[in-house]
């Protein structure tokens, strides 16, 4: 995680004073013009090596700055036409100040918003965006900022074995805690071992459609895509776990076009939010989607009707208390504004019959008892196929929430039996505000793997309530007005002490008395 990378986190302490002191202290203003920089540098740079990658293995790749570009409202002449190069981030941060703050704004800027042609998703949300940077002494200083941030990135990536795509999610991580500091919306990234366990859990695969229904900045969506991307690897024996134990390849230049096109193709994304759209389609594009399918859409209103449609749902939907009664879907049998009930059967509904999902709730949504909870567990837990309830610790969510949260695993239209609960007592990071690596990965591995085995006959004739997993039959559960609190059915392991006899502790301090009684005695005699 960036919190061990001290050096990342400093420039990034400096780009948000440079942008303070230059005139932008919204810190949602902030991060979107950092990110539009980003988007920048990150285009240029994958434009490059998708090009390389391309002349290495003699296939075909049309840059996205090859050729002459026509700014808007420049009249269709031939010399108001600009050779696309020079909109490259490698070429205009050499221009001087002036010069580079005008060619940005009327240039690379507008550039940027035509990228996908009229219709695309990520044309029509960014074309309100605006490039708000005042200062040419900001610009400059803000790219140098930036170019040292990729330098140590590259390094991090090269020593430290972590692919350059989950560090640049870490550096999107730092930026969105100063909204959550900012009190804006709640909103802060789910830490990206957590996202990987998830896809680990409902192992993803290329062309099965696979959605988040409040997918801020796209964390789940590229966890999906990245867990693909490594079962396509022709090689995976070359590659080597990342720092949470994970086995993850990185972008990879040599996925055949018709890889790529199921890929865009299968991922989804909605969000309630105009700049988390923005900053996730443009996040997307950074990891080599080339059409990102995040829309501007309230998945619990009146206007969203998809159902039955994902093969694989995965997030982690805000706990933001209530909703409007007038703008919630009237689909929902779920009588209740909470949204993070709501989100539960909203994801039911999406998936398709033998369809799964992994997402993240607050403890509450185990055991309430509000009839609106008891009635989304009977929904998972009657309709579905409730595979998994791995409760986390408390300090998963640090700095921004310290709220206890459980992961649910289930498949729509099977049959509950047994529940798999796992406690979740490590995930490789302390638990304070300063989440930093511990020595070990915690749980991670060991979920994974006995959630994957845990099927097996042998494990079932093992069943350890004391242990950290185990399972619970679905009629318990049932007599238990469907909590799923593991706290309801763990036992707690009693470790009996054994005391003397209270004559015998008697004894003793009578022994000790006389002890110290002689010895003040004889230190009498010596004054």
């Amino acid at each position: 995680m960036l919190q061990n990378n001290t050096q990342i986190k400093s420039f990034i302490d400096k780009l948000w004073n440079q942008f303070w002191s230059g005139g932008i202290s919204n810190p949602l203003t902030a991060i979107e013009q950092i990110t539009y920089l980003l988007f920048m540098k990150r285009l240029d740079e994958l434009d490059s090596k998708n090009k390389a990658d391309a002349e290495f293995t003699g296939e075909t790749y049309k840059s996205k700055f090859e050729g002459l570009w026509l700014p808007p409202g420049m009249e269709d002449k031939k010399e108001n036409y600009i050779e696309k190069d020079s909109l490259r981030w490698s070429n205009f941060k050499h221009m001087k100040a002036e010069e580079m703050l005008q060619h940005v704004q009327t240039k690379v800027f507008p550039f940027i918003k035509t990228l996908n042609g009229e219709t695309s998703q990520f044309t029509k949300h960014i074309a309100n965006a605006v490039f708000i940077i005042p200062k040419p002494s900001l610009l400059v200083e803000a790219i140098k900022t930036i170019e040292q941030i990729f330098i140590e990135m590259d390094k991090d990536a090269e020593k430290g074995g972590q692919a350059f795509q989950d560090i640049q999610g870490d550096v999107y991580e730092y930026l969105l805690s100063e909204i959550a500091a900012a009190g804006k919306n709640g909103q802060f990234r789910t830490p990206r071992h957590i996202i990987k366990l998830m896809a680990e859990l409902v192992q993803p695969q290329l062309g099965q459609r696979i959605a988040d229904p409040a997918c801020g900045t796209g964390g789940f969506l590229l966890g999906a895509y990245q867990y693909i991307v490594t079962q396509l690897h022709k090689d995976k024996s070359k590659l080597k776990p990342d720092e949470d134990g994970f086995i993850r390849s990185s972008v990879s230049g040599t996925l055949t076009e018709k890889v790529k096109n199921i890929l865009d193709q299968s991922i989804f994304g909605y969000d309630v939010d105009t700049t988390m759209v923005r900053l996730g389609l443009m996040n997307l594009m950074m990891h080599g989607f080339d059409e990102p399918n995040i829309d501007y859409t309230d998945t619990l209103s009146k206007s969203y009707n998809e159902e039955n449609t994902y093969d694989v749902v995965m997030g982690n939907p805000p706990f933001t208390g209530s909703i409007d009664k007038g703008d919630i879907n009237e689909s929902f049998k779920t009588a209740t504004t909470k949204t993070e009930l709501l989100f539960v059967e909203r994801i039911f509904n999406m998936l398709k019959i033998g369809g799964t999902a992994a997402v993240v709730v607050p403890q509450g949504v185990l055991f309430g008892s509000g009839k609106a909870f008891k009635q989304v567990r009977q929904l998972i837990i009657d309709q579905a196929e409730l595979k998994a309830v791995i409760a986390l610790p408390s300090g998963v969510f640090k700095p921004y929430a310290g709220v206890s949260t459980a992961i649910l695993v289930f498949t729509k239209g099977g049959e509950t039996k047994d529940v798999w609960f796992y406690d979740m007592q490590n995930d490789g990071y302390s638990l304070d505000d300063k989440r930093a690596k511990l020595d070990n990965n915690g749980d991670l591995q060991d979920i994974i793997t006995q959630f994957h085995n845990r099927t097996k006959e042998e494990n079932h004739k093992n069943n350890n309530r004391k242990a950290k997993h185990f399972f619970v039959p679905k009629n318990e559960i049932v007599d238990e007005g469907y909590d799923l609190s593991i706290s309801r059915y763990k036992e707690d392991d009693f470790e009996e002490i054994f005391y003397e006899e209270p004559q015998d502790l008697i004894n003793k301090l009578e022994n000790i008395e006389n002890v110290i009684y002689s010895e003040l005695k004889a230190l009498k005699e010596k004054l």
